[in-house]
């Protein structure tokens, strides 16, 4: 696990470009929950939140905001824009909490503190970010390691049946298609998480296309959203991008094994994604640190928690009760729904650290404002 404390710093055919343009339309009209705003709840009356960022977690929190509204007739405006754009609307004070894949960083801290005081993450669920393809009567899953993965975005392989896919998939026989490459149009932490791994294997992708919620691509084309990357892949015969499973599973799109840091090719998996996460005695208090390549033997190797972020003290002693409640919700009753849309829940241990941090979230009087539901 890595500490982010610090900042860190096609040639297409004819026939590829004109089912791109296709795409791209379906990507921006994305039919998944990831495009659209998430509302659920009571209207009535002045029990409501609103919330903006990463749309990696849309689904579940989907799930969670309808089952929290129902329980309590609360209204739960989410808008999936994006990490960095949730970032920026929580700094802004426009909604009264943020969501990213990615800790925010130092830079980011302070300009969000300097505005509403202390910051809180606090961890959700756990996801895998996977490969998918389109490409058909493939008999099984390609294999890849974050070499290959470098150059495909990098524009070094070209094809399907170039030599680096065939010498870690022998046997398999590979189209002769031109590859695609679809990544995110906005600021993301699916791209920062997906970019940490394949820089780490890559110098050349760090220097060229680099890491974080937005870098430098380098060809390709842009869906917004993961489920824009998703339409974009599902609809282009020959296209690869990064996207979060449940965006895969329910589109039926294939994925690749991806090799760990201990050399084995692991499928993304709900087990795989626990995985990442078994040792996490030196996690920091503020939860900032990322599972991507964990040295887990049966990890897979991009696998990230989604945050929610709050400010510590509220402004709106009610509406902040009600923000703790919902974080109470998701950290419980919330867990047991994970596995149902390919999230795997937060380990045990991790639970009494994110308790005492939503009991840490006061009012206006420095009172703790969650006092049991």
């Amino acid at each position: 696990m890595r500490n982010v404390r610090a900042p860190r710093a096609r040639h297409v055919l004819g026939t590829i470009a004109l089912g791109l343009a296709v795409a791209m339309v379906a990507a921006g009209c994305g039919s998944s929950s990831g495009s659209k705003p998430v509302t659920a709840g009571n209207q009535s009356g002045s029990k409501s939140l609103s919330g903006a960022g990463a749309t990696f977690p849309a689904p579940i929190y989907e799930k969670w905001f309808s089952d929290f509204g129902s329980k309590d007739g609360v209204q739960v405006n989410y808008q999936p824009i994006g990490s960095g754009g949730g970032i920026t609307q929580f700094t802004q004070g426009t909604v009264d909490f943020g969501a990213t894949d990615a800790p925010m960083k130092d830079d980011e801290l302070q300009a969000a503190e300097a505005k509403g005081g202390t910051v809180i993450h606090i961890p959700t669920v756990l996801g895998a970010i996977v490969v998918t393809y389109n490409l058909k009567g493939l008999s099984k899953p390609l294999r890849m390691d974050g070499k290959l993965v470098a150059d495909i975005f990098l524009g070094k392989v070209k094809n399907w049946t170039d030599p680096e896919i065939a010498s870690q998939n022998p046997g398999v026989k590979l189209p002769n298609k031109p590859i695609l490459t679809v990544h995110r149009s906005e600021s993301s932490g699916t791209t920062s998480n997906f970019t940490t791994f394949v820089a780490a294997a890559s110098p050349e992708f760090m220097s060229k296309i680099g890491e974080g919620k937005e870098v430098k691509w380098v060809g390709g084309v842009g869906g917004k959203g993961n489920d824009g990357v998703t339409a974009a892949v599902k609809q282009t015969d020959g296209a690869v991008g990064y996207v979060e499973l449940n965006y895969a599973l329910t589109n039926k799109l294939p994925f690749a094994d991806m090799k760990n840091a201990a050399g084995k090719y692991i499928t993304p998996s709900i087990e795989s994604t626990t995985a990442a996460a078994a040792d996490l005695s030196g996690v920091p208090d503020d939860f900032r640190i990322s599972l991507v390549n964990s040295k887990a033997p049966d990890a897979y190797p991009i696998a990230t928690w989604t945050f929610l972020i709050v400010f510590q003290k509220q402004k709106d002693d009610a509406k902040g009760k009600t923000l703790t409640n919902l974080l109470w919700f998701a950290t419980h009753d919330g867990q047991s729904e994970a596995s149902t849309l390919s999230y795997a829940p937060l380990p045990t241990s991790v639970i009494p650290k994110v308790e005492a941090k939503i009991k840490s979230i006061t009012g206006t009087n420095g009172a703790a404002l969650y006092t049991g539901q």
